[in-house]
């Protein structure tokens, strides 16, 4: 029964990155009360996949702080948005220390592509003014990949 719930908490969580991504997209805003709950939904996952406190917990605690503190230097310099800083650290949250070194990587990757479609798309409609990329999307692909290989790549 821990592994069906474990399972319905992964499925709560695509639902959010989707809802993330989407609103990233339309208005390029991720809410914090969503972000919120991408974190607050870890500490239930914890406890279904057996995660002892320590050292699993507290490791992904300080691992997604870490994530956290990076990505407000990008922040900072007006490379990342606020919501897009959140719900990275937050999505950390879920992860082994090495898919979050994955989730980094699809995720800059994704963002890169996301980034010259946006601007191929600025200077097509010749737009005026600063061009923000939704990086929700990107950071929510990486997150949709990662629950993937989660399903579907057992064998691995």
């Amino acid at each position: 029964m821990p592994g069906i719930v474990a399972d319905i908490l992964v499925a709560i969580l695509a639902a959010m990155l989707l809802v993330a991504a989407t609103g990233d997209l339309r208005a390029r805003i991720i809410p914090n009360w969503l972000n919120a709950a991408i974190a607050l939904l870890a500490i239930p996952f914890w406890w279904l996949s057996g995660l002892p406190l320590w050292p699993e917990v507290v490791a992904q605690i300080a691992i997604a702080a870490g994530v956290f503190a990076v990505f407000a230097i990008a922040f900072r310099i007006g490379a990342m948005g606020g919501g897009d800083v959140k719900m990275v650290a937050a999505l950390a949250l879920w992860l082994p220390p090495l898919a979050v070194l994955k989730l980094l990587v699809i995720m800059s990757l994704a963002g890169g592509v996301l980034t010259v479609a946006m601007l191929v798309r600025h200077r097509l409609a010749k737009a005026g003014g600063r061009l923000e990329i939704p990086y929700g999307v990107a950071i929510a692909f990486g997150g949709f990949w990662l629950i993937g290989e989660r399903y579907l790549n057992q064998f691995g």
